[in-house]
């Protein structure tokens, strides 16, 4: 078989996809509009800590900071958040707009809900998806990923 033919993880980024459209319809079944699943983590954050710089919350969500900005963005154009001066005068800070406060209680209860949902399914497993990713964070930590690339590509 020619690897060209091949898309070996496709089934799990589908699952991925799968879920989180699972997890999307939630919010569009509350009358939820404009809110995407990637929002939800950092406005959670902002509800429960306040007011927060791009890579205050790229950190608090283990992003990167060009990651964090995107999301940002697509946030503040979708009205969930707006920027605020920080303490010195010179930091902008996000926060979240009116619209969003009404919303984020809504959200942690499914954030709580999915990570119920998603442990309970993991816990069913005869192989838990946790310790696939262990197991392969592991291996990688044997033999890089880019290491194991390099000796395919001769």
């Amino acid at each position: 078989m020619d690897l060209l033919d091949s898309n070996y993880w496709s089934p799990v980024h589908a699952l991925l996809g799968e879920l989180d459209r699972d997890i999307a319809a939630l919010y569009t079944e509350a009358g939820i509009e404009g809110v995407r699943t990637r929002f939800v983590g950092p406005l959670i954050a902002l509800g429960r800590f306040g007011p927060h710089t791009i890579q205050e919350l790229a950190d608090r969500r283990g992003v990167t900071h060009s990651a964090m900005s995107q999301t940002v963005a697509a946030m503040r154009t979708a009205g969930l958040v707006e920027s605020a001066e920080g303490p010195d005068g010179r930091t902008r800070r996000v926060q979240l707009t009116a619209r969003a406060t009404e919303i984020v209680p809504f959200m942690n209860a499914e954030w709580r809900a999915t990570e119920a949902t998603v442990r309970a399914l993991d816990a069913e497993l005869p192989y838990p998806l946790t310790k696939v990713v262990e197991d392969i964070r592991a291996a990688l930590a044997r033999r890089s990923f880019p290491d194991r690339l390099q000796d395919n590509l001769q």
